[in-house]
């Protein structure tokens, strides 16, 4: 009997060595990352005899992952769309500072307003055609950093695929370890360590982790994308871009895209375009790509129509009459329009070319899809030879439904002989024309009032007309938009329109101020301000001002959404950790516990060694 005992707590004192060694390892790892507590319950023997230690298991509640890991990614995503939204609105200034957008804006009016009161004045002059220039430079500081922080994205996403795809690989290494060592009963810390990769793979990318028999994971983003099957992972690349400029924009057209695009090769082989497919919903690399493709990019369109608006406030003339009484054409250069509106409610927009040859992407003119028409060319507007070209380019652009006809400059449009059934007749045409005939033309013959006070330094006549001709003129104009040299080199210009002007005639600079605060423009729906659908109609120092209004609301806003996310992954951390991490007041109960039983072991084998000395010395 004392044999017995002595066996049996002997296995006792074995097997309450193993749990404190259970115990000592979890205090030790209290401030481990992704160290998951671990138990070990003794198994008792059939034959009664004592009791043998059982394998080591970790206390985790899939549950409570799963969520985290979900909050993981959603934190990553909020964190960088606050961190790009508080940049963008930096970039505008401290409202109300002199140096700000806004701030410098407010002296370029301020200075119109005195030159219309007093034309006069050289100094004032000078001070209108300062501000002008410094407003252009602040607008392309402005756009210049939009376009560092769309090539930052474009570096943040190089860096998390590369991450992200070295997470992928040890995940399968870890399968593999984890199988051979007889799956779900492998050692705690390989689980551990894969399970640590995964959460930090959710920091990237929204993925979900599937159990399977053999003890490996199966890992996929949320949208279905298999990311590591068994001991096999996909392999993601990046064709990153060195530097972004506004023209760089993300396309699914082969060899068209202007940035990078993220593709994974699935462990069965197939190729997918994580970006195209909407496959990335989370986590940073999807808030990069948002930032990068969307945020940015709308931010670019807003100061590129900010500084169209501007430059086309000062240049632009819009005339309108019914169809049957026609509209005066002469002044119509590439990128302008002309607009028919139909008896049915519906409208056509034909946009000039220089070729013909105009391309138009999604979200470049709002409404009908536009149509281009050739200029005619060396032939002037209001010649026969020019009236008869301009009138047959237009005919060719809009047949079989409508013919033009162009009288001394004036056009006039008709239904066609052979119209599509049910074509609605033209009611009333409109047409925004460019009236400088270059931007060195300050003081014309004819006594215009516009003048190109703001021009496009990138093109060779120096006008801003909207032209499509070569790409989109609008895209990345607020980089481009300077003071006109002519105005600079002759300060004059802003009061004299020809030779025979008065020094005292405030006709321009009233038309250069209300081009700026009270002529209404219509700006593009891709801008984003007034809507994200519709147009939005307003004066050009007002849609500046919205601007800065958006990009401060949005900045507050994605502030708020980050702060309201990080508490959400803080409450699961914390949750988590209650029910998987470690407990230092629990484990010093349990060595307790553990002490208690080790000492009650100890006196029985020393009782049963007792009885087994006297019975051999009977």
């Amino acid at each position: 009997m004392s044999l017995n005992a002595i066996n049996t707590a002997t296995a006792g004192l074995q097997a309450m060595q193993a749990q404190i060694g259970v115990v000592s390892q979890n205090i030790a790892n209290v401030n481990t990352v992704g160290y998951v507590k671990r138990v070990q319950s003794p198994v008792a023997q059939n034959d009664g005899t004592g009791i043998n230690s059982g394998d080591v298991s970790r206390i985790l509640n899939a549950t409570s992952q799963k969520q985290l890991r979900l909050e993981s990614s959603g934190a990553a995503y909020t964190n960088i769309a606050a961190n790009v939204a508080t940049q963008l609105d930096a970039l505008y200034g401290v409202p109300g500072s002199s140096t700000s957008l806004d701030g410098v804006l407010n002296g370029y009016t301020q200075s119109l307003q005195a030159l219309a009161n007093d034309p006069t004045v050289s100094s004032v002059r000078a001070t209108v055609a300062s501000n002008a220039a410094a407003l252009a430079s602040r607008i392309g500081t402005i756009a210049s950093g939009i376009q560092t922080l769309r090539t930052g994205m474009e570096s943040q996403i190089a860096s998390d695929v590369k991450s992200a795809g070295s997470l992928l690989k040890s995940i399968a290494q870890l399968n593999v370890k984890i199988v051979a060592a007889n799956g779900i009963g492998a050692s705690p810390d390989l689980l551990d360590q894969r399970d640590q990769a995964i959460n930090q793979l959710a920091q990237y990318m929204d993925v979900q982790a599937t159990q399977v028999g053999d003890g490996s994971i199966t890992v996929m983003t949320q949208s279905g994308v298999t990311l590591v099957d068994h001991g096999v992972s996909a392999s993601l690349g990046f064709d990153s871009r060195a530097v972004l400029s506004p023209e760089a924009l993300y396309s699914t057209e082969a060899g068209k895209s202007g940035v990078g695009t993220i593709t994974a090769t699935t462990p069965g082989g197939a190729r997918i375009d994580l970006i195209a497919t909407g496959a990335l919903r989370s986590g940073s690399l999807a808030a990069a790509v948002t930032a990068r493709d969307d945020t940015l990019v709308q931010a670019q369109r807003q100061i590129d129509e900010l500084a169209a608006g501007l430059a086309q406030s000062t240049t632009d003339r819009t005339v309108s009459a019914a169809a049957s009484t026609g509209i005066d054409l002469n002044g119509l250069k590439a990128g302008n329009r002309i607009t028919l509106g139909l008896a049915n409610g519906s409208q056509i927009v034909l946009v000039a070319s220089d070729t013909g040859t105009a391309t138009f992407r999604t979200g470049d003119i709002d409404g009908s899809a536009p149509i281009a028409f050739r200029m005619p060319g060396a032939q002037p507007i209001g010649t026969i030879n020019g009236d008869a070209t301009l009138a047959a380019n237009i005919t060719a652009a809009l047949q079989p439904n409508y013919v033009a006809s162009v009288t001394a400059g004036k056009l006039t449009i008709a239904l066609g002989t052979t119209p599509v059934a049910g074509t609605a007749s033209v009611t009333t045409l409109g047409a925004t024309l460019t009236i400088p005939s270059a931007a060195s033309e300050t003081k014309a013959p004819s006594n215009n009032p516009e003048i190109a006070l703001f021009v496009d330094s990138g093109r060779a006549n120096g006008l801003y007309t909207g032209s499509f001709d070569g790409g989109s003129q609008l895209t990345g104009f607020a980089q481009r938009i300077a003071l006109n040299p002519a105005i600079k080199a002759d300060t004059s210009a802003l009061v004299l329109s020809s030779a025979t002007t008065q020094s005292g005639d405030a006709t321009r600079p009233q038309r250069i101020l209300d081009g700026l605060i009270t002529r209404p423009y219509t700006f593009s729906a891709a801008s984003g301000i007034g809507g994200v659908r519709a147009p939005f109609t307003t004066n050009v120092a007002d849609f500046a001002l919205r601007i800065i209004d958006a990009q401060g609301a949005n900045a507050a806003s994605s502030q708020s959404l980050d702060e309201g996310q990080q508490i959400a992954l803080a409450t699961a951390q914390s949750r988590f950790s209650s029910e998987s991490g470690v407990k230092i007041d629990e484990e010093m109960a349990n060595l307790i516990q553990l002490q208690t039983a080790y000492g009650a072991n100890a006196r029985v084998l020393t009782a049963a060694r007792d009885m087994l000395d006297t019975l051999l010395r009977i």
